[in-house]
């Protein structure tokens, strides 16, 4: 038999053994009391009683395994004309610093985030940092209509929402701020902060008490280590 057709039996003969030896391909913080639980049925869990954290499987792990300096993201822009390359340690640094930010005001494990922004690096370092923290992410079609928005977040009632000032098409700016802030009046629920991200091709207004500049609450965070569970100088 092929490669593939030996791993495809071995799935079907014994199934559990097989996605446990899958399983220990990534890092965990403790090993499942069972492979597959079917005592349920027709409610099966896989790897249950096991805890990771997807953050750390998908940057620390390579950083510690000494390619941190090798690409984890390229961010090409035919729009703007940029072009960024963000090694695994650099954006498990960004990361943390989101996630330390995001903890600073109160994010914990749990917890839900909209995401309400363009296709822009910032927003995959958000994704990372609600998963570092084990909150919940949920992302919306950046530039989406203020009715369909608030839809949304009355439906996840996210405690807070990162967004970005505006979005770029090849023959507008799209200003996203004034449909967050209409969004949010329109809501039933209100979250309790926003982080903004503000680009050179359009500045946001920031509603005092409730929005945060993403540079600034960066700057002033501390990194966040998911497994020591705090912030800490050390990531």
């Amino acid at each position: 038999m092929t490669g593939y057709e030996t791993l495809y039996r071995a799935s079907l003969d014994d199934r559990e053994a097989f996605w446990a030896d899958a399983a220990r391909g990534i890092d965990w913080d403790r090993e499942w009391d069972s492979v597959l639980d079917a005592t349920n049925p027709p409610f099966y869990r896989w790897f249950a009683g096991a805890r990771l954290n997807t953050c750390y499987n998908a940057l620390d792990r390579h950083v510690a395994s000494g390619r941190g300096e090798q690409a984890a993201l390229i961010h090409d822009s035919p729009v703007t004309g940029g072009k960024t390359r963000i090694t695994y340690r650099e954006l498990r640094d960004r990361t943390a610093l989101v996630a330390g930010a995001l903890a600073a005001r109160g994010i914990e494990k749990g917890d839900r985030v909209i995401i309400y922004m363009p296709m822009v690096p910032e927003t995959v370092v958000a994704m990372l940092a609600c998963a570092r923290l084990g909150a919940v992410h949920s992302v919306v079609f950046g530039g989406f209509a203020s009715n369909e928005l608030a839809t949304r977040i009355d439906d996840a009632r996210p405690k807070a929402i990162v967004s970005a000032s505006c979005g770029i098409e090849p023959t507008r700016i799209v200003d996203y701020k004034p449909l967050l802030d209409k969004a949010i009046e329109l809501a039933s629920h209100k979250p309790d902060f926003c982080i903004v991200l503000q680009r050179p091709q359009s500045k946001a207004e920031l509603v005092a008490g409730r929005d945060v500049d993403w540079q600034a609450a960066v700057e002033a965070a501390s990194p966040h280590d998911e497994r020591l569970g705090k912030a800490t100088e050390n990531v």
